[in-house]
């Protein structure tokens, strides 16, 4: 049973009871990503995501990794482009435990300047890493080339200049606009009681200082309507020494909410969503020339993301971009066929209900509902969203995709002539 309640507030509790489930999964999510940082914020959502791991005015670091590790719990953070969130997975009778530790970290962070320090080190050194990881940079630079000047291009993590710019005062007057009990949705999945959980939610939240008394509304949704994008860019090319070349192709897809999104699955996982999928076979299966191969759409309120990827020896970049493009343009202009339509179904179907015994997954789909369009769609109702599609459907959005300004991105010992023509 999914359940929503409203305090007086703004503060939203989600859940989900899954009869006879021994765990539980909260989560406490704040919409504010990336895209929302502003000239001397960038950078420090990213920064909150740490920080507020390193202390309380009630824990250490050290005791808020006790807490987890006593009940044999896990807990983590997550930074994206339009929200962030701190979450946990516990015994469902450390849930209290689970609600008040994060409850603590996320109303009374210190911010402590000699912690915000080690931390911008750390950060510093999560980017290095990524950058190491020719692939990550491959996406990274994808998104940035696709989306131009829009807030949505750029990086979740900030950059190098970002982190070592950014001040203890500007994180802290970050944390301070967006940490609100208006902006908190707080969603748990599992062996969780609703009213239960609001207990414990108003428990944790009082006690760390944050009065309740005081009414508000929540925190509006954004607005879910593609926005007018100009790509940075159709082609760019970082040359490295590496063994493979990383290809991105693709272009803006589908935003969030967007009613084609269940076709979209179907093509996703048609063109590049398995190893009976077109890219995997006609690239990897009948001529070895690559590993790894696939096809993506991530979609947020106003922008998106559409690609096809590849890693491959630089020797086959040219090839292996051309059979990309080729692929896809075969499903633009023909579709596909009942076989592969049925098939995809099927793919889907039982992976999403694979994917939903997990309680974490089933809290995740809560708080991303209430954030982006504010509506809950069940496992059966998107079952049967999908099995609706049509082959027409599938075509006229492939047919759709293709035709906008499409936009290369490749990572590797290669250069802008191997992709002369194709952009």
């Amino acid at each position: 049973m999914v359940r929503r309640t409203v305090l007086p507030s703004g503060v939203r509790v989600l859940t989900e009871t899954v009869p006879g489930s021994a765990s539980a999964s909260v989560s406490f999510n704040v919409a504010v990503g990336s895209r929302d940082e502003t000239n001397g914020h960038f950078g420090s959502t990213h920064f909150l995501e740490h920080l507020l791991f390193k202390g309380t005015t009630k824990r250490t670091a050290l005791e808020i990794a006790i807490a987890f590790d006593s009940v044999g719990g896990s807990s983590n953070a997550a930074t994206g482009k339009e929200h962030t969130s701190y979450y946990a997975r516990v015994q469902d009778k450390a849930l209290p435990l689970a609600v008040e530790v994060i409850g603590d970290m996320l109303t009374s962070s210190l911010i402590d300047p000699v912690e915000f320090e080690n931390e911008r080190t750390v950060i510093l050194e999560e980017l290095a890493m990524n950058d190491d990881d020719p692939e990550d940079v491959a996406h990274e630079t994808f998104f940035e080339t696709v989306l131009g000047e829009h807030p949505l291009g750029r990086p979740i993590g900030g950059n190098e200049a970002t982190i070592t710019a950014v001040t203890r005062d500007a994180v802290w007057e970050h944390y301070k606009a967006n940490y609100r009990p208006q902006d908190l949705v707080v969603a748990a999945s599992g062996g969780v009681d609703h009213n239960q959980l609001i207990e414990m939610v108003e428990k944790s939240l009082t006690e760390a200082g944050w009065d309740l008394s005081v009414a508000a509304a929540p925190r509006e949704r954004r607005i879910t309507h593609p926005a007018q994008i100009k790509p940075a860019s159709n082609l760019k090319v970082i040359n490295r020494p590496t063994a493979q070349v990383n290809i991105l192709v693709g272009s803006q897809g589908l935003v969030a909410d967007d009613p084609r999104r269940y076709a979209m699955g179907i093509l996703n996982t048609v063109l590049g969503g398995g190893m009976s999928s077109r890219l995997f076979q006609e690239i990897r299966e009948k001529r070895g020339l690559a590993y790894s191969v696939y096809s993506f759409n991530q979609g947020y309120s106003d922008g998106s993301v559409f690609g096809l990827y590849a890693g491959c020896s630089p020797k086959k970049t040219r090839e292996v971009t051309e059979l990309l493009v080729a692929e896809f343009e075969k499903v633009a202009q023909h579709g596909i066929t009942d076989a592969e339509l049925a098939l995809a179904k099927g793919n889907i179907s039982g992976g999403l209900a694979l994917k939903y015994e997990s309680t974490q997954a089933r809290m995740s789909r809560l708080f991303s509902a209430e954030i982006v369009t504010g509506e809950f769609i069940d496992l059966d109702t998107t079952l049967a969203a999908f099995d609706a599609v049509t082959l027409h459907e599938v075509r006229e959005l492939a047919a759709e995709i293709a035709g906008r300004e499409r936009t290369i991105v490749a990572v590797g010992e290669c250069s802008e002539s191997d992709f002369a023509s194709l952009v």
